[in-house]
């Protein structure tokens, strides 16, 4: 995946006080010549501080930080899928299009999220508070189809209630996050089927 690297980058940046504490905590699980050993940890932090992407200036931070090279901490912002290097907004909606979930209808919930955030993946919404993408697997299969929001999944979608949760983050409020059919974590839609009597050892 060749990833958007933002042409708009701040002039600096730097970790909030309790940021700074908790990487601080970070580093210390990892021998003082293998600090290095942080850096996923530190870019996700500074992903979370900074509404969900990366600039290129925490990039250099965090490498001082750790005390190592530019190159090898950008190296890793590059690489991993969840790291993001240009806005997404404050609601990062990522739908899984594998093949449960197509089968399932994730094609509408893509629909839905051009018709809605925005024409294409990527590009914030008007009000710059959302983007979508399609990505592989999000390993809820059982509960097809699904969309991760930030940190949080949204499952057994359909049209109607995948149309509520997106125009509730555009209203810059996010939806209580679980199985839209108030399923239990996979158990099956209409009740156990199996293992119905409890026999006594």
């Amino acid at each position: 995946m060749i990833k958007k690297i933002s042409k708009f980058q701040p002039e600096s940046f730097e970790f909030s006080e309790a940021n700074l504490l908790e990487a601080k905590n970070e580093m210390k699980k990892y021998p003082k010549d293998k600090k290095g050993s942080a850096v996923i940890a530190l870019l996700y932090l500074v992903q979370k501080q900074n509404e969900n992407w990366i600039p290129l200036p925490a990039v250099k931070y965090v490498a001082k930080l750790l005390n190592l090279p530019y190159i090898q901490v950008y190296e890793v912002a590059t690489f991993y899928s969840m790291f993001n290097l240009s806005p997404v907004g404050k609601y990062f909606v990522q739908v899984c299009t594998t093949t449960p979930c197509m089968i399932r209808g994730s094609q509408k919930i893509k629909n839905l999220c051009r018709q809605h955030i925005s024409k294409n993946q990527n590009e914030l919404s008007e009000n710059k508070l959302c983007s979508w993408m399609e990505v592989e697997c999000l390993g809820a299969c059982v509960n097809a189809p699904v969309m991760q929001v930030n940190e949080d999944y949204y499952e057994d979608l359909n049209e109607n209630e995948t149309e509520k949760i997106i125009q509730s983050l555009l209203n810059d409020k996010l939806p209580s996050p679980g199985s839209v059919k108030n399923r239990k974590n996979t158990s099956p839609e209409n009740g156990k089927t199996t293992l119905l009597e409890v026999k006594n050892a």
